[in-house]
């Protein structure tokens, strides 16, 4: 039999030979043995690789970019950057949202129809509860007041845009996740609320400030200039007694004000209404329907009307109804 042959071979066998090499080598220089997997490799080109593109970060910082609305609305940092027509509403930017600065985000119609946040705040203690709907959230000021002082909002509104201002707002007071924000038409959604046989989510107060009929809600008046009024106009008691007419409940959108306080004392008596400060007073009484009973000694239910002021600055009223009222807890 020939001799067996060895079992190595391809780079086996080159590595057998290269320690047999590089041993006879040792011997005649006196160095020791050659590390020759490492020394023999070859140079391989290594092309350089594209760095990765770092995630956009908007005005929520890392770790909210699911809420992150930056982009779909400017956020004004300059004066000489805002529009003309909204240069009023930008130099009361920190009343309408004091964290302002850290991103808060409107859209035009959110710079003349959010509602003040001291304002806000006090409308949000009288409402304390464990559920309230607002029904016309728009960018979010008073959702997130209701938020401080509730266990749960739930917050409607038809712009999926400035519902994710809401949120985005939200998040920047950290109150995001007591907020539910739903994409809906209160109109529709009461009454679905209405026809559900169980009623397991049950509303303790409901917010009503829907759109009053744009910044011209007061061109009703021959002096007045309409596009220049809007719920944010800064006007003492006396310039708005001498200057505007009565607001009526029908200017309301996108119901009559009267419908639309019918169809919420379907889902609550709690009720409070966002309105012009020169809303009627004989209107706002007149949502309250007086119910005659034989015998009974029963007080009447009463309505109370609360003015906004800032400052010398008459802002809004705002109608409570059924428990919300002083002194008719019992109707909660």
């Amino acid at each position: 039999m020939g001799k067996k042959r060895s079992n190595l071979s391809g780079l086996s066998s080159f590595v057998a030979v290269a320690f047999k090499d590089s041993g006879d080598t040792a011997k005649g220089n006196g160095h020791g043995p050659i590390n020759v997997l490492e020394g023999s490799r070859p140079e391989v080109q290594r092309e350089d690789r594209p760095q990765s593109k770092k995630r956009k970060v908007g005005l929520l910082g890392a770790g909210y970019e699911k809420y992150d609305a930056t982009g779909l609305t400017p956020h004004y940092t300059n004066a000489r950057d805002v529009p003309d027509h909204l240069q009023k509403y930008f130099s009361q930017r920190k009343r309408y949202f004091s964290l302002y600065e850290e991103g808060c985000l409107l859209d035009e119609e959110g710079w003349y129809s959010v509602t003040p946040e001291r304002i806000a705040d006090q409308i949000a203690e009288r409402c304390r509860c464990d559920t309230i709907l607002d029904a016309f959230c728009g960018v979010g000021g008073n959702a997130i007041a209701f938020a401080k002082t509730c266990e749960r909002v739930i917050a409607l509104d038809t712009s999926p845009i400035r519902l994710a201002l809401a949120r985005h707002n939200a998040v920047i007071y950290g109150v995001a996740d007591r907020i539910e924000f739903i994409l809906a038409d209160y109109l529709s959604f009461a009454r679905t609320y209405l026809f559900q046989p169980n009623k397991s989510r049950k509303i303790d107060v409901v917010f009503l400030s829907p759109p009053w009929g744009g910044p011209s809600y007061l061109s009703a008046s021959p002096l007045s200039d309409p596009a220049h009024k809007s719920k944010s106009d800064d006007l003492s008691e006396h310039e708005l007694a001498e200057t505007y007419p009565e607001y009526s409940l029908a200017s309301i959108q996108p119901v009559h004000g009267s419908e639309l306080f019918k169809l919420t004392r379907r889902i609550t008596c709690n009720i409070a209404f966002f309105l012009p400060r020169n809303t009627s007073l004989d209107e706002i009484s007149g949502l309250l329907i007086p119910t005659v009973s034989g015998g009974s000694d029963k007080a009447p239910e009463m309505v109370e009307v609360e003015e906004e002021w800032m400052g010398s600055k008459l802002k809004a009223l705002t109608c409570y109804f059924g428990g919300l009222v002083d002194g008719q807890s019992d109707l909660f």
